[in-house]
Order: C-alpha cells, then sequence, then structure tokens
C-alpha cells in the first residue's frame, strides 16, 4: 500500500443554512444558528423537496436522506472541474457515511402489520429500508461505476467513510472518490432520539439537524505535476479510532486515541492549530483538556449552528475546517483535528493539514 495521502480537492453542503456550499460558508461566517420553525425545533434544510430538486423521473418513492445524497453529489460532479475517469484507470466511486431512513424503515415494517396483508405493501418502497440505498441511488443517477459503499458509525461515519475512501485508494481501487455523510430528519428519528436521552455522547438538549455533506477525494500525487495537491484544499494527514463499552471510558478511550493519530503523525499536541469537535462539551472536551492542557488550539463548533446532524456529523466538521482555513491564512500548513464519539460506543479522530489559498 502506498504511503501517499489523499487530498481534499471540493466539497459541497446541503445544510440548515441553505442549498450549496456558499450557503453554508455564509451561515458559518455570520455565527448566527440556522433557523428552525420554532424555539427548540429541528434545524432542516430550508424548503428542500427532492421532485422539486431532483425532478420528478425517477423520485415518486425516493425518501428525504436519499434525495439530499444524491443532490449533494450532483453538486460536485456537475463542476466544470469534475475529473474524468483516466482510461484504463478505475472509475469514480463513493463512500458515504449514513444508517439510511428510520422512517422509511418504521413505515414499510408499519405497513405490513396494518394491512389487510402482511405482504400488501408498496414494494417500491422497500430499496429505501436498505441501508445502501442512498449511496446506490447516487451511484446510478451520477454514473459512478467505481467502488460504492455506505459506511454506518454514526456521528463517526463521516470520518470512518473517510477512512475507508482512504484504504481504497492507498491499496489502488480507487482514484477519485466523492465521500460523506447524509441525515435526515423525521418523526421516527426524534422519537428515538428522544428515548435516547441520558445515553453516553446523546445530549438530551441537543437540537436535531439534518443535511448532506460530500467531499471530493483524490490520491495525494494524481493527475499531472501533482495536480491534486496544487489545486487541492487540505490534505488527509491521518485517521484513528476506538471502542468504549460505558461513559467512564471515553475520555481515556480517545485520548489514546488522539495520542496515536498525532504518533502516526508524527505531531505533537501544539503541532495542532485548530479542533473542531463533535460535542462542546462533555466526555470529548474532556480528552481534549487533558491532550492539550492549558494552552488549547483555537475551536470552531458547527453543531450549535446546525444541529446535531448525526449520520452527517463529522462530515460537517470536516466542512467547518476547511472553511476556517479559506478564512485564516494562518491555518495554511497547520494540523486541524476532528473528533467524534458516538453513543453506541464508536469514536475516532482525523488529523487535516489545510493548503493555502490560491
Amino acid at each position: 500500500m502506498t504511503g501517499i495521502r489523499p487530498v481534499i480537492t471540493a466539497w459541497s453542503a446541503i445544510s440548515p443554512f441553505g442549498f450549496g456550499a456558499d450557503a453554508f460558508r455564509a451561515g458559518l461566517r455570520g455565527g448566527v444558528p440556522a433557523a428552525a420553525p420554532s424555539a427548540g425545533a429541528a434545524r432542516l434544510v430550508p424548503d428542500f423537496d427532492g421532485r422539486a430538486v431532483l425532478g420528478k423521473k425517477g423520485t415518486r418513492s425516493m425518501d428525504r436522506v436519499t434525495a439530499l445524497s444524491v443532490a449533494a453529489v450532483r453538486e460536485l460532479v456537475d463542476r466544470p472541474d469534475a475529473p474524468a475517469a483516466p482510461a484504463g484507470g478505475p472509475a469514480p466511486g463513493l463512500v458515504l457515511g449514513t444508517t439510511g431512513s428510520v422512517q422509511s424503515t418504521m413505515d414499510f415494517t408499519r405497513s405490513s402489520l396494518d394491512g389487510e396483508r402482511p405482504f400488501y405493501v408498496d414494494a417500491a418502497r422497500f430499496p429505501n429500508t436498505v441501508m445502501n440505498c442512498a449511496a446506490g441511488q447516487c451511484a446510478i443517477w451520477h454514473g459512478l461505476k467505481g467502488p460504492n459503499a455506505t459506511i454506518a458509525g454514526g456521528r463517526a461515519a463521516g470520518l470512518l467513510a473517510l477512512n475507508y475512501a482512504r484504504r481504497l485508494q492507498a491499496g489502488g481501487r480507487a482514484g477519485t472518490l466523492y465521500c460523506g455523510g447524509a441525515e435526515e430528519y423525521s418523526d421516527a428519528r426524534a422519537h428515538l432520539h428522544q428515548h435516547a436521552q441520558g445515553t453516553p455522547g446523546t445530549p438530551g438538549t441537543a437540537v436535531l439537524g439534518e443535511g448532506a455533506a460530500v467531499l471530493r477525494l483524490e490520491p495525494g500525487g494524481s493527475g499531472a505535476d501533482g495536480a491534486a495537491e496544487r489545486d487541492g484544499l487540505a490534505e488527509v494527514v491521518a485517521l484513528e479510532f476506538g471502542v468504549y463499552e460505558d461513559a467512564g471510558e471515553i475520555p481515556a478511550t480517545l485520548l489514546r486515541c488522539l495520542r496515536r493519530v498525532l504518533e502516526r503523525a508524527g505531531a505533537r499536541p501544539e503541532d495542532v492549530a485548530l479542533v473542531a469537535p463533535g460535542a462542546a462539551e462533555g466526555p470529548e472536551q474532556e480528552a481534549l483538556s487533558a491532550l492539550f492542557g492549558p494552552r488549547p488550539p483555537a475551536r470552531t463548533d458547527c453543531a450549535a449552528l446546525i444541529g446535531d446532524q448525526a449520520a452527517a456529523a463529522a462530515a460537517f466538521q470536516v466542512l467547518t475546517v476547511l472553511v476556517r482555513a479559506e478564512d485564516d491564512p494562518a491555518l495554511a500548513g497547520r494540523l486541524a483535528l476532528v473528533t467524534a464519539v458516538d453513543h453506541d460506543g464508536t469514536l475516532g479522530c482525523a488529523l487535516l493539514r489545510p493548503y493555502p489559498a490560491r
């Protein structure tokens, strides 16, 4: 396996701030939480309708998380600088962090129970109950003939997807990959969240959010004269992951994870210039405090602005780092740390190195 690191060369976002990367940038820079229908209500993607955005063909039975994913990937695939598959080389592929649609699964199951017969269900809606529906539809809609993978991992899904994409490229199994996370808001998800209050990693007061965040990832050194680095936004330096059984283990487990990722990168805590944590307080912050001591690096927090993005959370944290790097030239060449802790026992971190603005 090659040691060349992947490079992020473009990104897209559909978020509670609106449709597209510019809306996400403007929302972050404004620093005001995205609008919600009422106090404490979920932060939704405003005026998003899958059929209106994608057209009527092929969208009759498409659920919200799939529509968000297809639309976000389209923002990158349709860019003028989107790379074509090299002759004889691997075709562009997709790695998506998501657990699919809880609402679709519950609705389909319910229809088999309250219908006149258990098999009197809408067969066209069955694919929505499968976790990889969104990634599969993205490949079909946009002709992505390379690897197609769905990674589940809750709030760590975006980092797990990034690591899976890195491994595909390092092993020579993929060239350009679209990589990110997607999450929808639904009554079913809100119900599960309410009953999970008090579970480690699931703050009961969190406002739910939804959206899709996608990166375009290219192997380092790809293209003529290293075009990936020349046109890139940031280098993916290293990723590390861990597991825990109860809340008391989170700080120590995450701290070990953080030390491993720094060791892998040949870096020290003082080399980190920016941190994008998944939670502003709690066990995650205990680990960061233990690592950095009394002089922590600058911090950026998108969850307070766009809500709990669940499977899309870590991907949005990566986008937040990229936006901050656009605004602050001093971050170029420095390390940025992204951390994520999920209540089901998975945690992870990633080190990025933003390139100078071009």
